[in-house]
């Protein structure tokens, strides 16, 4: 039997958080493991209960979904992350990528495009509603890499591993991890070779 995905819902709405519940409730593939109505409620229960998606709102008090995100990542550079937000062009979503976002809705985005998302961000991969990616292409703060994820791209594209990166770069491993999933969310790359090939044809660097 397939293994179901388990979530945890980091919201300080209540309503919210029941309503996504419900809802995942619902689907077969799916199991709400936890809920948490602030950010370091989410961080801790993260960390206990080691979820394979995270929905996390940007807006709590305590500590923001921005910081929550990196902290978990931090612990977990395996964790998933998807944005839920009611503002599409916010820069706060370029700060949660960096932080270790795999991926950003809106929350008025329908029924379906939550289930696709958790599923794709699930499976590895990126996933943004249309609003949230026609904002991330234009606005620059949003698109560019930063100059370590450039320093980690360059070594991707050089054919380093993670741990050779990390002691080329003087960081730890975990940091690696993060900015790599920073670096392919940005470029919306799935692998190593998609985000070296994207780089090679953007012109991002000097080969």
């Amino acid at each position: 039997m397939q293994q179901k995905i388990k979530i945890l819902i980091a919201d300080d709405h209540s309503v919210v958080r029941l309503g996504l519940t419900a809802l995942l409730g619902r689907k077969k593939d799916f199991q709400v493991v936890g809920e948490a109505k602030d950010g370091d409620t989410a961080v801790a229960m993260a960390r206990s209960l080691r979820p394979d998606v995270v929905i996390m709102d940007l807006m709590m008090p305590r500590t923001d979904g921005v910081e929550a995100t990196r902290r978990i990542c931090e612990a977990d550079p395996d964790a998933r992350v998807l944005i839920l937000t009611s503002f599409a062009g916010s820069a706060d979503i370029a700060r949660a990528i960096d932080a270790g976002a795999s991926g950003a809705i809106v929350k008025d985005a329908d029924n379906a495009e939550l289930v696709n998302a958790i599923m794709t961000i699930a499976s590895g991969g990126t996933a943004f509603s249309g609003e949230i990616g026609n904002a991330i292409e234009a606005e620059p703060a949003m698109r560019e890499l930063t100059q370590r994820q450039m320093a980690v791209l360059q070594s991707i594209t050089r054919g380093l591993s993670n741990p050779d990166i990390s002691k080329q770069l003087g960081i730890s491993l975990n940091a690696v991890k993060q900015h790599i999933r920073a670096v392919f969310t940005k470029l919306g790359a799935a692998n190593r070779a998609e985000a070296a090939a994207i780089a090679i044809r953007r012109h991002l660097l000097k080969i």
